[in-house]
């Protein structure tokens, strides 16, 4: 285990999402089984003690790939140096609370943290924004980090590219790992478009269009896409908490798959920069597309046919996401 370690910085790291995503990723699950790690946990003053107690169970865990655990509420300390950096930590929504104030909220926060990024943190950092509504905030991050690539920095859609595996999987009664290629398109709010026109599903050894092996048009129209899209509020309806667990678990798929690269013929959702894409999604917009994955490098998988019903769903996820931008963008510059 000669290799030097790298600095892994996670925000919000007194929450519950942390606390299902630090044990994987101290034990290697992420950046590699022979990658040693320094943690890097932030969090707000009030959350000191907590995390003080998330470090002593890191301690008890005895992991030899974690070198150092620094719990800190400064970000010249959090940000300083590191490769990585996994924003948890945002303004939650709460009862009674406009869309508009959660992202004035939000955009202080982000705005602080893409600026401690561009001051303190590595040029190569990979940025992956968590926190809700993540997209716009991931947007924000980037343009207070300046001097840090636009692709290093991406969104998490993954906990709905995995919810909509699993759908899928479980319609057709195989495991998740016989579906590939479903893609969330857009937002990750309740206008994401989880579209299995792409999928295919492994059926007794027999690769097969997502829509032959469901035979079920009007379940992939309607109910499918709703639960995917509405997912995460009815797992706190049920558990009256976030999904944690899952969301846990996504990220580090999303982080290992910049790490090591996608499967050959396969691609994933992630949120990222929409540039000179072929889908006509607007510019300057933190979009969700299927991507593929080589050399720590992500590339939006271009030119996939779009039919009409898919337009009209990836439009209306778009235009949510440039009204969110246009509102964040006016704080911004407040």
């Amino acid at each position: 285990m000669s290799a030097e370690p790298i600095r892994v910085l996670v925000t919000g790291a007194a929450g519950q999402i942390a606390y299902s995503l630090l044990y994987s990723i101290a034990k290697g699950d992420v950046f590699g089984k022979d990658q040693p790690i320094i943690l890097i946990l932030l969090d707000i003053p009030p959350m000191l003690p907590v995390l003080d107690g998330v470090v002593m169970e890191l301690q008890d865990c005895a992991l030899p790939l974690l070198k150092e655990v620094i719990p800190t509420d400064k970000v010249e300390v959090a940000f300083k140096d590191i490769d990585a950096a996994i924003l948890v930590g945002s303004m939650p929504r709460k009862e009674g609370m406009e869309r508009k104030d959660l992202l004035k909220a939000n955009v202080a926060i982000f705005k602080t943290q893409g600026a401690a990024l561009d001051k303190y943190a590595k040029k190569t950092v990979k940025v992956l924004v968590v926190g809700n509504p993540a997209n716009t905030n991931c947007l924000i991050a980037s343009k207070s980090a300046p001097s840090i690539p636009k692709e290093n920095f991406s969104c998490l859609t993954r906990l709905d590219h995995n919810r909509a595996c699993s759908q899928v999987a479980m319609r057709c009664g195989v495991s998740s790992d016989q579906v590939k290629n479903v893609i969330i398109w857009g937002n990750h709010s309740s206008t994401q478009y989880p579209d299995v026109h792409h999928a295919k599903v492994n059926l007794q050894g027999a690769e097969t269009e997502a829509y032959q092996a469901i035979k079920d048009d009007a379940w992939l129209r309607g109910d499918f896409i709703s639960t995917v899209q509405q997912r995460g509020a009815a797992v706190i309806k049920a558990r009256k908490l976030s999904s944690a667990m899952s969301a846990a678990k996504a990220i580090c798929d999303h982080m290992r798959d910049i790490w090591f690269g996608t499967k050959e013929g396969e691609f994933v959702s992630m949120g990222v920069y929409a540039s000179g894409n072929s889908y006509n999604i607007p510019e300057d917009l933190i979009y969700s597309f299927p991507v593929q994955i080589k050399n720590s490098t992500w590339k939006v998988v271009d030119g996939l046919p779009v039919n009409d019903f898919s337009r009209a769903k990836m439009d209306a996820t778009a235009a949510e996401l440039v009204e969110e931008r246009d509102t964040a963008l006016d704080f911004l510059s407040q």
